[in-house]
C-alpha cells in the first residue's frame, strides 16, 4: 500500500529547515494534513508535496 514511509514532524522540520513548532502549527490548523499514531503524527510525502505546491509563489513547471 504504502510506497514511501511516512514522515515524522521532526524529518518535515529538517527537510524545510523549519522549527518542528511551526510543522506542529499547520497540523493544528489543519493546513497540513497528518495522521497521528498515539502522541506521533506522520504526515505521508504526497501531502507535504501538495502543501507546498499550493504555497509556492508560481504555478509548478512555470520556468525562469
Amino acid at each position: 500500500m504504502l510506497t514511501k514511509p511516512l514522515l515524522t514532524v521532526q524529518e518535515v522540520a529538517d527537510l524545510l529547515k523549519i522549527s518542528d513548532d511551526t510543522v506542529r502549527e499547520w497540523i493544528h490548523d489543519k493546513s497540513l494534513r497528518a495522521i497521528k499514531f498515539g502522541r506521533e503524527w506522520r504526515i505521508v510525502a504526497r501531502d507535504l508535496e501538495s502543501f507546498l505546491n499550493a504555497r509556492a509563489n508560481r504555478p509548478e513547471g512555470d520556468g525562469p
